[in-house]
């Protein structure tokens, strides 16, 4: 994912988006998540997950 394409994102963002941010798997990102190791911070809303895009750019260093 480019710079741009991070910067462009919504506040929040799926699991699959932020897993695909951070180079690691779509299984990988949802076993962290249960794990509780996940490094962005997650909110669950109704019956998904999504993940603060502020938070995934901290991390990234955006």
């Amino acid at each position: 994912m480019s710079w741009e394409e991070l910067r462009a994102l919504p506040p929040l963002v799926s699991v699959v988006t932020a897993a695909r941010a951070l180079g690691i798997g779509r299984t990988t990102a949802y076993r962290l998540i249960k794990e509780g190791t996940f490094p962005v911070r997650t909110l669950p809303l109704g019956g998904s997950t999504k993940v603060s895009t502020a938070s995934l750019w901290q991390v990234l260093g955006v």
